[in-house]
């Protein structure tokens, strides 16, 4: 599906745009905000652009279009597996640079010379400056590398790096299960350790364990934040308790009312009216209070149909 090219005609109808040529001037910038390839027309050339690097609303709308001839999405499409923002994003400006980079190539005769002439001006960071920012200087082994697997596999997804993640807030680490569950152990204990002592206990029980090559002390630490990142609700009980549970965590937790349907839950609030009746039980005057039995889901008043019969 991210691999799908789109013609440059069929997303100027999306966008509602009368002509291509707003799409074009966008598509020939240095750093445009989409990624595209040239292709040959009758009489020329025209472009197409790859749907992954589309708004994500003008996606939607594409996949929605029952008058394509051909389904961008197909009956047996699987949502991709989680990939970070950080990953797509690096991907993006890793295919900008290899783009731009075949657009120089178009200029000389000789690739090398080509290649050495773009590297200069990259690293300079005058010339595509808002890739330069985020992935910083590159080698032209580098360079090369992802013009080579650029042209073998034609997408974007090829230049993500080599970390993945399989679903959100799962961690790709070096380390063993066992590793974990020492280091877990010692920072979720009530004694509330700080990330150095907990990984320094953790390698002087690995070593009496028979472990001698063990990971670095960021790659622990790194695990450590990502599970707190993750699991705060898990971290702040066991490490502080149900009071700093119900202070720090429960006022911040989110429902999601697309979860229940109507009926499900019924939510009771009641409101102390400005006039007094006889309370029935101690005979005194009291404020009367207004007790309603709302439904959770569609917020409407829930009424006892039983009192009307």
């Amino acid at each position: 599906m991210n691999n799908i090219y789109i013609n440059i005609k069929d997303v100027a109808e999306a966008k509602g745009l009368k002509s291509t040529r707003s799409l074009r001037l966008e598509l020939n910038k240095n750093e445009s905000k989409y990624i595209s390839r040239e292709i040959k027309v009758n009489g020329g050339t025209s472009y197409e652009i790859l749907f992954s690097s589309l708004e994500p609303e003008l996606q939607d709308k594409l996949r929605k279009n029952e008058n394509k001839k051909t389904a961008l999405v197909p009956l047996n499409y699987q949502p991709p597996q989680f990939v970070s923002d950080q990953a797509k994003m690096t991907a993006n400006f890793r295919l900008n640079i290899v783009l731009a980079l075949i657009k120089f190539r178009r200029k000389y005769s000789i690739k090398k010379q080509a290649d050495s002439d773009f590297l200069d001006l990259y690293n300079s960071g005058l010339y595509l400056p808002k890739a330069y920012k985020f992935i910083g200087s590159i080698s032209l082994g580098t360079l090369h590398r992802w013009l080579r697997k650029y042209e073998k596999y034609e997408s974007a997804e090829c230049l993500q790096p080599n970390y993945k993640y399989s679903k959100q807030g799962e961690y790709n680490s070096i380390l063993s299960d066992e590793m974990k569950q020492i280091l877990l152990t010692l920072l979720l204990h009530p004694s509330k350790y700080n990330y150095g002592k907990a990984v320094k206990l953790t390698k002087e029980i690995l070593k009496k364990r028979g472990y001698e090559q063990l990971p670095c002390d960021l790659s622990f630490k790194r695990y450590a934040e990502n599970f707190r990142k993750n699991n705060y609700a898990e971290w702040v009980l066991r490490r502080e308790g149900m009071k700093a549970y119900h202070d720090k965590v429960e006022p911040y937790i989110e429902r999601d009312i697309s979860k229940i349907e109507v009926g499900d839950v019924i939510v009771a609030d009641g409101h102390v009216l400005n006039f007094q009746v006889i309370n029935p039980f101690t005979g005194r005057p009291t404020r009367a209070t207004l007790v309603g039995f709302l439904d959770w889901k569609s917020t409407a008043l829930v009424k006892d149909d039983s009192q009307l019969n």
